[in-house]
């Protein structure tokens, strides 16, 4: 799954919870970060990886993550294109790094 199937899931939530979720704009974006960071906390929390279930809950609360991390891409109207270009220009940045 790439990031722009990813945005389009998070706006079909978005249109089918839109009246009871907070709006999406620039203004309430920092409400979605701090939700994110809970998000984060859930994931950092996770402890025994080795055993299934737990493993299970772990990547669930990474989609989480990830959700949360979408939402704020549309809040901002960052394209899944725009993304892509600038963590391509990161990682030739590191790349050079000593």
């Amino acid at each position: 799954m790439d990031f722009e199937e990813m945005q389009a899931i998070q706006k079909e939530l978005r249109e089918k919870y839109g009246e009871k979720w907070e709006k999406l704009c620039p203004e309430n974006g920092v409400h979605l970060l701090l939700w994110m960071m809970d998000e984060v906390g859930d994931v950092i929390r996770k402890q025994g990886l080795e055993e299934p279930e737990v493993r299970r809950h772990f990547v669930e609360e990474m989609c989480d993550v990830m959700m949360y991390f979408n939402d704020l891409m549309n809040c901002f109207g960052i394209s899944s294109d725009e993304l892509a270009e600038q963590y391509r220009a990161k990682h030739r940045r590191n790349m050079t790094r000593r």
